[in-house]
């Protein structure tokens, strides 16, 4: 497989904060999240990069939203981080089918193990995430959605 590496810009993002129990129904705490970042429309400058990334959170045990905030976007009432940006290894995969997911993660890391170039740089605030980037009425109207995986990475020192 051909991975692609890319380059996320630091950002200030609105956090749904750890959820354990992985409750994305309308009354959960990612259901929450999704209804509030969905409500907003970026500025069309702003709209072709991903804006929400989805990760478990090691340090605080739960599946864990963030949508990228631009200035004067509505935080929702929820707590913001930072986050510094960097390098990323990224594939696809169809949303929900963690068996490929899997696989193509293990992949990735053998990859990065073997470039010679890259090391993992998984650590607190800086996890592999992933993001949908189907547009919704497509999702709808196939019944499905791509995955996009990221999975930091840094140059190795030489």
């Amino acid at each position: 497989m051909d991975f692609r590496i890319i380059s996320l810009p630091p950002f200030t993002a609105a956090t749904s904060g750890p959820d354990p129990g992985f409750d994305f129904s309308p009354e959960g705490v990612l259901g929450k999240f999704n209804a509030y970042f969905s409500g907003i429309t970026p500025s069309p400058r702003d709209s072709f990069m991903p804006r929400d990334f989805l990760f478990f959170n090691h340090e605080r045990n739960g599946l864990e939203w963030w949508y990228a905030l631009e200035e004067g976007m509505p935080d929702g009432g929820y707590e913001k981080v930072g986050f510094d940006g960097g390098f990323y290894l990224t594939y696809c995969y169809w949303e929900h089918d963690e068996e490929e997911n899997h696989r193509l993660y293990q992949e990735a890391v053998k990859y990065i193990e073997g470039s010679g170039i890259f090391q993992l740089d998984e650590r607190p605030g800086h996890y592999s995430m992933g993001h949908i980037i189907t547009p919704p009425a497509v999702i709808q109207a196939q019944g499905k959605g791509m995955m996009e995986a990221f999975v930091p990475v840094n140059l190795k020192a030489t």
